[in-house]
């Protein structure tokens, strides 16, 4: 069992954002895959001062937290357009080579998990196999496979979504995402941005059909996200005991309320409506654009009215995580949009172990915590006094092995 020991640094994670102090003058011992000890850089070394079979990590005055955890990703995404074209053109081996490309990126970046929200052909299963036996580098993945939508709902254009209709088509697509081995069930439950023959505020599905979902997922110890713009349609799933939401573009300050005390978190994804330069990028048509950029102003209001009413908050981009936008990744702009409202030490938070916590894995990931998996990464900026600090990322590591120090090479890439 490989051990390092890490000095050089202060310690800070999403406990600082309920009253925790950073960890000055710091030092974290690893064993194998996992913390050992987090304490002073003394208290540290004194414990492996007689040994010899140590690695040894200076980072030079950095910070660390833990690795970063978008809740949001495609890796297969395709967008209306001609980039989006080129992804859905690709063969079976193509499309695996590509996302196992985009989760290389991703983990460069400093998100070392992430939770996927519709991947086509079940593909995800298979690059998560792949991460886990070693053959390929990416984050830990938490994936709800293929997302279940209506006849010509939301994303039904794409392989990966699921067409179902009525109680009993919900339930067995439901069942379908379970047997392919999905951590969570993702369900379209009114339009969006990328519908051409839909509005955001279109409702999608019934109530009997939402609440198939849920009880199906529930049963099976599997919780539930939506993607969802209105309030009104949102008010309804939560009433069902939906457990997350995606975009909520449209919250109002009673449904976020309503949000809050059933502990129905929320993933603004608020680059989605701020994006033309990736837009552009893509070739995304006009309508799309129009609708997205649009929406803005309202979406950025209804995170705003969610933080108020005391909903939890969680970083995820829809924009793949990688992605070079505006001198950063997406994770880190999403980050920084967030934390306009939120501040720097609860994005942290949102970031981290408000994430971990929704994915019930706290004991595994989101602290700098004895017995927590060692995902770390380090930047020289302070990300308590700013998200932007996270811009720097420079050194990462996950399950104990560094995987990248010095500067990203991470970025964008269609096929």
């Amino acid at each position: 069992m490989n051990t390092v020991v890490i000095t050089g640094c202060t310690v800070a994670d999403g406990r600082v954002a309920d009253g925790a102090s950073p960890v000055e003058d710091a030092g974290i011992l690893v064993q194998g895959d996992r913390i050992a000890a987090v304490g002073t850089r003394q208290e540290i070394l004194a414990e492996v001062a007689d040994r010899t079979d140590v690695d040894r990590v200076d980072l030079g005055g950095a910070y660390v937290t833990p690795g970063l955890v978008n809740m949001h990703t495609h890796l297969s995404l395709s967008l209306p357009g001609a980039g989006g074209d080129q992804v859905k053109d690709l063969n079976p081996h193509e499309l695996a080579l590509y996302m196992a490309d985009g989760a290389r990126r991703t983990l460069a970046c400093g998100v070392t998990t992430v939770r996927c929200v519709a991947e086509k052909d079940h593909a995800d299963f298979a690059l998560r196999r792949a991460i886990e036996a070693g053959r390929v580098p990416g984050p830990r993945m938490f994936t709800a496979g293929r997302a279940l939508v209506c006849t010509g709902g939301h994303g039904h254009e794409g392989t990966d979504t699921l067409e179902c209709d009525g109680v009993d088509g919900f339930r067995r697509g439901t069942r379908a995402q379970l047997k392919a081995g999905a951590d969570l069930i993702k369900v379209m439950i009114s339009g969006g941005i990328a519908g051409q023959h839909e509005s955001i505020d279109t409702p999608q599905l019934f109530a009997d059909e939402m609440a198939a979902v849920i009880e199906t997922a529930h049963a099976w110890g599997r919780r539930v996200t939506a993607h969802a713009g209105p309030a009104a349609v949102i008010a309804q799933a939560v009433e069902l005991g939906l457990d997350c939401v995606e975009h909520g573009y449209q919250l109002t300050p009673e449904v976020a309320a309503r949000m809050a005390a059933r502990g129905t978190a929320l993933v603004p994804t608020l680059l989605v409506t701020r994006c033309k330069e990736f837009f552009d990028e893509l070739g995304v048509p006009e309508w799309m654009q129009c609708r997205s950029l649009g929406a803005g102003p309202a979406h950025l209001d209804s995170f705003a009215t969610a933080v108020a009413a005391g909903v939890e908050v969680l970083l995820g981009s829809d924009m793949p995580p990688f992605w070079s936008f505006e001198g950063t990744n997406a994770t880190v702009r999403e980050l920084e949009h967030m934390a306009e409202v939120i501040g720097p030490a609860r994005a942290l938070h949102a970031a981290t172990l408000g994430p971990a916590r929704w994915l019930r894995a706290e004991a595994d990931i989101g602290t700098v915590e004895p017995g927590r998996y060692a995902d770390l990464i380090a930047m020289d900026e302070n990300p308590l006094a700013a998200a932007s600090a996270y811009r720097g990322v420079h050194w990462v590591m996950k399950g104990g092995r560094v995987v990248r120090t010095g500067p990203s090479t991470s970025g964008r890439k269609t096929p």
